[in-house]
């Protein structure tokens, strides 16, 4: 599934495209995606103009000059297209711009949303209202995980990949941030010392910002806007290296926490 840097990499392939922009067609291919597509969405969104793009969690905002915000999430397997030079049977949801511009959110295992809210309502959209702070942004902290942290027994990743505890994150770019801090994905959340967990903050913004720099990492369906692959897979440093050397020369081990492969090195983290 794309994570945070897959999204924030869509977002900016978009906003050259859709910012400033008036939308003068809409068409949705189909009713629906993982749930049904608004059923204004067609009328809300045509004629209006773009006025921002941006991202919540794994979650993108398109924001428009009538006050609404489209949030569109790629599922397993979405992606969005520019000019395309034809539309294909997973185009199912066409854009059109007053500078002669097409987009087209493909999503062949419909596993995506499409949703159009308020932006006055934005913050009480369901999917937000429980999110933690953007890993990016200021509100995480060392602190702030040590306070939340507090007396918790489960794994820091299984604690890391908690929406309500940090928007955003996921298992990719979990495993590679603690490696670099050299912390065991296994340790209880709250018995990793506040120094640790300072680094650990620095470590993720660290990871996250080479990931988007490298566009994203392209696994299976996922692409860039403009049709590229992401290439921060070439940098990861223990993500799907099970049985390859790690840094130091030990072999890389992997095991399965509820349902997700963890990737790590028995001998740098601790």
């Amino acid at each position: 599934m794309p994570e945070l840097p897959e999204v924030e990499t869509t977002v900016r392939g978009l906003r050259p495209a859709l910012e400033g922009r008036r939308l003068t067609r809409v068409e949705t291919r189909r009713a629906d995606l993982r749930r049904p597509f608004p059923v204004d969405l067609r009328q809300r969104m045509t004629g209006a103009t773009i006025t921002g793009l941006g991202r919540r969690a794994k979650y993108g905002l398109i924001e428009t000059d009538r006050d609404d915000v489209m949030i569109f999430h790629l599922g397993m397997s979405g992606r969005w297209r520019i000019d395309p030079s034809e539309i294909g049977p997973h185009d199912h949801l066409l854009l059109e711009t007053d500078a002669g511009r097409s987009l087209a959110l493909c999503d062949p295992r419909r596993f995506g949303s499409v949703d159009l809210v308020r932006k006055a309502e934005l913050d009480d959209f369901p999917a937000f209202r429980a999110l933690g702070p953007e890993p990016l942004g200021e509100g995480l902290t060392g602190s702030y995980l040590a306070g939340v942290l507090d007396g918790r027994t489960a794994p820091i990743k299984a604690m890391l990949l908690d929406q309500k505890i940090v928007a955003g994150l996921g298992n990719i770019y979990v495993c590679e941030a603690l490696h670099m801090t050299g912390i065991a994905p296994t340790t209880p959340a709250g018995q990793v010392a506040r120094k640790r967990l300072d680094r650990l903050v620095t470590s993720i913004r660290a990871v996250l910002a080479a990931a988007i720099e490298a566009g994203g990492s392209s696994l299976r369906d996922y692409v860039r806007p403009d049709g590229e692959l992401g290439y921060f897979a070439k940098q990861w440093r223990v993500y799907g290296r099970e049985s390859e050397a790690c840094h130091c020369g030990t072999t890389i081990a992997r095991r399965v926490d509820g349902g997700r492969s963890t990737f790590y090195c028995p001998k740098c983290q601790k």
